[in-house]
């Protein structure tokens, strides 16, 4: 029987189980005993936090990975990001992408009036005295690498604070940072399709 699992992947953590190289790095399995063979299903970096989705089975892996599902993240930017902003970020921006530029796909992004309380981040993010910060949400179903940070610069709001809340319809729901829960399966279709 395989088994599979929901993370809130803290701030400072690699999305493995296994870091080959001479630094010591926090790994997924110091957040709970998982099974042998447990592996993470895509990724988050390791200054990103929010839902992480684990499996024993390859092959759900592999068929969440190969799909177009929409990830939402709640980013949380430097000043107070305005609707002409979003909506560059809905139309698609440039970032650059493996040393060349790249236009982004069109996707759902809006302000966040509601401040989501996901605790405090493990390392703080700065202090209120350097101005203000707000909310945003973003929703892509394409993950080039540091995506969602590249798009937020590019309109000018660097991403302070970023959390995944969704991938497909699974939700972060009300998980704490480092928690864990196991589920009996993901169904993860797209409520837009």
């Amino acid at each position: 029987m395989h088994r599979h699992f929901i993370l809130f992947k803290p701030y400072g953590y690699l999305s493995q189980f296994i870091y080959e190289l001479k630094r010591k790095k926090k790994l997924l399995g110091e957040l709970h005993d998982f099974p042998d063979g447990t592996m993470a299903i895509g990724r988050l970096d390791e200054d990103s936090e929010g839902l992480l989705l684990l499996t024993t089975d390859g092959k759900v892996s592999e068929q969440i990975r190969s799909k177009k599902v929409d990830k939402e993240y709640y980013v949380q930017v430097d000043g107070i990001i305005t609707p002409e902003a979003i909506e560059e970020l809905q139309n698609g921006v440039e970032i650059g992408f493996d040393g060349g530029k790249y236009k982004t796909k069109p996707c759902s992004a809006f302000i966040v009036t509601e401040i989501p309380d996901f605790g405090p981040r493990a390392k703080k993010i700065r202090d209120e005295r350097h101005g203000p910060t707000s909310w945003a949400s973003i929703t892509v179903n394409e993950g080039k690498f540091r995506q969602v940070r590249k798009m937020t610069a590019a309109v000018g709001f660097p991403t302070l604070r970023l959390v995944r809340v969704r991938i497909g319809n699974v939700y972060l729901q009300n998980l704490k940072a480092g928690e864990v829960i196991e589920v009996p399966d993901f169904k993860l279709e797209n409520e837009t399709n």
